[in-house]
């Protein structure tokens, strides 16, 4: 009768619900592969549950969950209908199927709810794939028709949600407690804060679409009058191309490739091989800097088409960091060899950073929102100096910070990316009327070749998983912090 009904209603009649587990008595019967499952998903969604397991034999990955769990009591022993006296909830997870009629029938004896795994036909509720950011918690239900298309739809969610979205629970968690009159205040008052939650996606940000394009436009204004400008030169390689421009086209792309998929080292390593082709340190940072206004601007408007931009903490890092790299430009034209000082202790920074990440990675636990970084803008100022004199770094140490703090990897690249673009355009113009160089072919390389990799990049960073980006970070940073490190010791020894 049931079955009838449910196809004549059509859809999914499922009524989902969210137990308390850690005040409800759980047997689960069965201690192998199936009954491993399932209590690793009620130890995962509710770490102190109470959960009797009963069965005659145990996997040894049962014992070590039991041991780690005060809640979980296993008997070893075979099922017994005087076993669900206590119990509350039943789970079924053996591999026969009469004993597992059997504990249905005994369940629904004493009007007890079960979930038999693997047949949903006698569940009368089901383990839901589960989505959660901090006290966010979302249940993926296909009604037991395809636990593989939940499973997937639960990688989706867990990679398109940011992690942020904790922050913004516990922000409206102690707005709602200080709000005081009736509840219709209250709710007029909750309902205003969120509403850009819901707004069109349009609509968000309308007048930034504008000023992106704007400067977009100012930097490519920039960057061909600066080339057209240095006459000589650019005729010479216009008529005659300098066999150096394609070593430097190759160069900016395959950086700017890397860079725009992870959020870092374009600037280290251009100005690495800048410098390892002749090229003055001034010289090389300008190029490097003209060279991303370009590609900046690109990534940054496709990670902005792609959601992945921050704008609370945009806002936090675009000004200070442009302050930053003025300064640092200036600097680094007057006194060209600063940069051979800074780099050793940003270098030894990163290092420490780049570990942080790779363990980060591979660690399933989140830091807590209380240990996210706190003063973006002191870190916005300081990685756009250092970017400045050092020919890059902004990626590397803001992006490193961010991501060692806990947030999310992918919002923190969208955005890192798109503050970089306003922080390039401000240190070239202050590198352009303060540096006379004779090295064109190679800016001009560079800017070419990072402009045609920044739109595959950036498609690239969003297919790529969040452990990926951990792991690449990491590794690049703590492999192009030991070269300086080492280049440097060498020198002074």
């Amino acid at each position: 009768m049931t079955k009838i009904q449910n196809e004549e209603t059509g859809g999914n009649q499922l009524f989902p619900v969210f137990l308390k587990l850690n005040d409800l008595h759980t047997v689960l019967v069965g201690g192998g592969n199936v009954g491993l499952e399932k209590l690793t998903a009620i130890l995962n969604n509710s770490n102190q549950a109470r959960v009797t397991v009963i069965s005659r034999e145990f996997l040894p990955e049962v014992h070590a969950l039991a041991a780690q769990h005060e809640g979980v009591n296993i008997i070893q022993k075979s099922f017994a209908d005087e076993d669900l006296h206590t119990a509350e909830v039943v789970i079924a997870a053996t591999n026969d199927s009469d004993l597992n009629n059997y504990i249905r029938q005994s369940a629904h004896d004493r009007k007890l709810l079960i979930n038999v795994a693997d047949k949903p036909e006698l569940c009368d509720f089901y383990l839901a794939s589960i989505v959660q950011k901090g006290d966010l918690k979302l249940a993926i239900s296909t009604n037991g028709k395809s636990p593989t298309i939940a499973k997937r739809l639960k990688e989706v969610l867990n990679e398109s949600l940011p992690d942020e979205l904790d922050i913004s629970l516990q922000q409206m968690s102690e707005l709602r407690n200080t709000l005081t009159g009736d509840f219709a205040y209250k709710v007029k008052k909750l309902n205003s804060v969120t509403s850009i939650l819901v707004e069109p996606k349009a609509k968000v940000n309308k007048n930034f679409i504008w000023l992106i394009w704007s400067t977009i436009i100012i930097s490519i204004a920039i960057v061909v009058t600066t080339l057209y400008l240095k006459e000589p030169v650019f005729k010479d390689f216009v008529t005659g191309i300098d066999p150096i421009f394609y070593y430097f086209l190759g160069a900016g792309f395959v950086f700017a490739m890397i860079d725009g998929a992870i959020g870092m080292s374009y600037g280290v390593t251009s100005t690495t091989f800048s410098l390892s082709m002749g090229i003055p340190p001034a010289s090389a940072s300008m190029g490097v800097h003209l060279s991303e206004i370009m590609s900046c601007g690109i990534a940054g408007w496709m990670h902005y088409r792609m959601g992945n931009i921050n704008w609370k903490l945009f806002k936090l890092l675009v000004i200070p960091g442009i302050i930053g790299a003025v300064t640092g430009a200036y600097l680094l034209s007057s006194l060209e060899h600063y940069s051979q000082y800074t780099k050793p202790v940003v270098s030894l920074y990163t290092l420490i950073l780049g570990m942080v990440i790779l363990s980060k990675a591979f660690n399933v636990k989140r830091k807590k929102s209380a240990d996210k970084v706190k003063r973006i803008s002191l870190l916005g100022l300081g990685g756009g100096f250092i970017d400045a004199v050092g020919g890059g770094g902004w990626g590397s140490i803001v992006l490193s910070t961010l991501i060692a703090g806990g947030r999310s990897p992918r919002f923190s690249l969208g955005t890192v990316k798109l503050s970089r673009f306003f922080i390039a355009m401000m240190g070239s113009l202050t590198f352009i009327t303060m540096v006379s160089s004779d090295h064109w072919q190679a800016v001009a390389g560079l800017i070419l070749g990072s402009a045609l990799a920044a739109p595959i990049a950036a498609r690239i960073s969003n297919k790529i998983s969040t452990k990926t980006i951990m792991v690449s970070v990491g590794i690049i940073v703590i492999l192009v912090s030991l070269k300086s490190i080492f280049t440097f010791v060498s020198k002074v020894l």
